[in-house]
């Protein structure tokens, strides 16, 4: 009778194993499905995704307000392309320029600086050299992207002014002459040899093209290498 009754248990052992057995399961199963749950991030509201897509830094919109005139009251200079149009001193003082600019040597730059009878102004800063000054602001290239710089602005179209007074002066690039608005499909094509698009936008709610100019008098004297207006 004993025998018959531990028999009789069995079955009873192994159906409270099994339930046990299928609760652990559960357990499992609901502890992973919450670990799950946890790593799940809500879509952002569709109100700030609407304010990021019209916030000025994504749609890059320039200012609509009047702009100052980028050159004095009066006609626009002319815009000469024609290097015979060059006085010798002025076209002998650009190929001499052009040569130490193409060696990628600064200082062979600043000899020819020297050989005017006062040495061209290159910052609105003082107590650098012109070589320390290009070194500070291109440290990358170690001051050389400056001589590249210099190519790209001497091989642009150039301006006389101020023709017969004591400031005559030949101008490149033309265009910091001309008031940035007015410029044509081409002649932004060589303004964007020179800068960026970024740079441009920047220009015209300044209200003038504000980088790097050369000016060379009648006499052949390197008079400026300077940014501003």
């Amino acid at each position: 009778m004993h025998l018959i009754r531990g028999e009789a248990m069995r079955p009873l052992r192994f159906m409270l194993l099994a339930a046990a057995l299928a609760v652990a399961a559960g357990a499992v199963a609901s502890a992973q499905t919450r670990v799950k749950t946890q790593i799940v991030r809500p879509p952002a509201p569709a109100a700030e995704v609407a304010k990021d897509a019209d916030s000025p830094a994504v749609t890059g919109s320039v200012s609509n307000e009047p702009q100052p005139a980028a050159t004095p009251t009066g006609d626009a200079p002319e815009i000469i392309t024609d290097l015979a149009r060059l006085p010798p001193p002025v076209a002998r003082m650009r190929e001499r320029i052009l040569a130490a600019a193409r060696s990628g040597e600064l200082h062979r730059l600043v000899s020819v600086m020297q050989s005017s009878a006062t040495l061209p102004v290159f910052s609105v800063n003082r107590g650098l050299d012109p070589i320390t000054y290009w070194k500070s602001n291109y440290p990358d290239s170690d001051g050389v992207e400056i001589l590249a710089t210099l190519i790209d602005i001497l091989d642009t179209g150039f301006v006389h002014v101020d023709e017969g007074k004591p400031q005559d002066m030949y101008v490149w690039p033309y265009f910091a002459r001309l008031p940035l608005k007015t410029l044509t499909a081409s002649q932004k094509v060589d303004l964007f040899k020179i800068i960026t698009g970024s740079d441009y936008k920047e220009m015209l709610a300044a209200g003038a093209y504000n980088f790097f100019r050369i000016g060379i008098a009648s006499d052949g004297s390197w008079r400026f290498f300077v940014t501003g207006n």
